[in-house]
């Protein structure tokens, strides 16, 4: 096989595990096209697992940044906000809805500058100014508990996991070098913590401490390579930690200062944020929160209609797919606008045929061994094409088996992920610009025993 460095293949591969997800293999392949189609086959090795993630790996972050905040003119925040988002809209509902359970962080750079409103009420308790001479561009700004009761009465419909972003720099001075000093002081943070064990309400943890050049960089393989080494690094560090610590990606946008309106929230940008998840996924990184659910131009959902940007279906599909259904699921990522990539799977070691059960359903499947290095045999398994909408990769309408994923307009309720089932003696077929989620149902290997 030839390699060309514009032409890249992204596979990864992560089957059920019971509490958690068991990645087994990911790699990239540069190839070179004759007459615009390519044929490859995958080796999947299954024989033990390389990295493990929670079973609710994908997060979404919340912000606090108010209208007024703006960049390169843009004001790209609207009612996004912690402290206005409509949290009646019926759309928003169900779009955290649909992940049955979404992780949700609440913070962001403002969050250390967040005071909560106490039960006695002493001090006023007022919004963000914009303000250019105080840190961050905006003077301090107040959580009023009824907000925080209104937050709380949404996730617990909606189902979510709640993270939530505590200030850190509490009781600290800020020197002029913006560096703080000081211990922290803890009274204000403990007041909201007490007063939402008081309510109980549900936390899952408390947190302490917070363009077309961008496009080429997002199909550059380079540039998406290099994103490797960050995690690669961060996995030795906790390996070899003497405690049980693990890594988490708290906040990323993939573009600074609040991301570029049809990059960052347009099918383009899922070839980053896919191959973030996969890097994050091989290197045992547990959790990956994604700046942000709503809000700024890198949202999951757009920031004043609510309907699901191209990324919200990519990250949908990965929580569904990877870790929660039986059998496996290989992603693969094509970032080429010309060529077409026949894909084969060929299973190293141990593969098992699953058989289903009639009874006891949470018993582990029947599965019966088959020879080495074998072709993924007669079965049925699942295709999920994602592709952009007229073939412009930064269209915010995504094609899912060439049929758009839209919002009912009447109900407000997320469209059906459908998918297409082929005969796996069959090649996948990878079009130019395009993702695949492949499920294979009756497949087992050792690594997800």
């Amino acid at each position: 096989m030839q390699f060309e460095p514009n032409r890249r293949l992204y596979f990864a591969s992560v089957p059920r595990g019971f509490s958690e997800v068991h990645v087994v293999h990911s790699f990239i392949c540069d190839v070179k096209a004759i007459n615009g189609t390519v044929e490859i086959t995958v080796f999947i090795n299954g024989t033990s697992p390389i990295a493990k993630t929670d079973e609710d790996f994908i997060c979404a972050t919340l912000d606090w940044w108010p209208p007024e905040k703006c960049d390169y003119g843009t004001c790209a925040w609207g009612q996004a906000s912690l402290l206005n988002l409509d949290l009646k809209n019926v759309v928003f509902l169900n779009a955290v809805k649909a992940f049955s359970p979404l992780k949700i962080r609440l913070g962001g750079t403002l969050q250390d500058k967040v005071i909560y409103q106490t039960e006695d009420k002493q001090k006023p308790c007022v919004p963000f100014s914009k303000n250019s001479s105080e840190m961050f561009g905006f003077t301090q700004g107040c959580l009023p508990l009824a907000r925080w009761d209104e937050l709380n009465y949404f996730f617990n419909q909606s189902g979510a996991l709640v993270i939530f972003g505590l200030n850190a720099l509490s009781g600290k001075s800020i020197q002029p070098n913006n560096i703080a000093t000081g211990p922290w002081d803890s009274t204000n943070a403990a007041s909201l913590i007490r007063y939402t064990v008081t309510k109980g309400y549900k936390i899952y943890g408390w947190e302490l401490g917070s363009d077309e050049h961008l496009i080429d960089r997002i199909l550059n393989p380079s540039v998406l390579d290099s994103g490797a080494d960050v995690f690669r690094n961060v996995h030795n560090v906790v390996r070899t930690s003497i405690n049980s610590a693990v890594a988490w990606v708290g906040e990323a946008g993939g573009a600074y200062n609040s991301g570029r309106n049809k990059v960052t929230n347009a099918f383009v940008f899922s070839f980053w944020y896919l191959d973030q998840l996969g890097l994050a996924s091989t290197y045992d990184t547990k959790t990956y929160c994604r700046q942000t659910l709503i809000g700024g131009n890198y949202g999951l959902l757009n920031t004043t209609t609510f309907v699901p940007n191209p990324d919200y279906y990519s990250a949908l599909l990965w929580h569904r797919l990877m870790g929660r259904q039986q059998g496996i699921t290989l992603l693969l990522i094509n970032i080429d606008g010309n060529t077409t990539v026949q894909t084969r799977v060929e299973f190293q070691g141990t593969l098992m045929r699953l058989h289903k059960r009639r009874h006891h359903h949470r018993h582990r499947p029947k599965v019966n061994p088959l020879h080495q290095r074998k072709q993924a045999f007669g079965s049925v398994r699942e295709e999920y094409h994602l592709t952009p909408s007229d073939g412009n990769i930064q269209s915010q309408t995504v094609l899912l088996n060439r049929k758009p994923l839209t919002v009912d307009p009447s109900s407000g309720l997320i469209p059906a992920l459908e998918p297409v089932r082929v005969n796996s003696s069959e090649p996948i077929t990878v079009a130019p610009y395009s993702i695949v989620f492949v499920r294979m149902p009756y497949v087992a290997i050792p690594a997800c025993r």
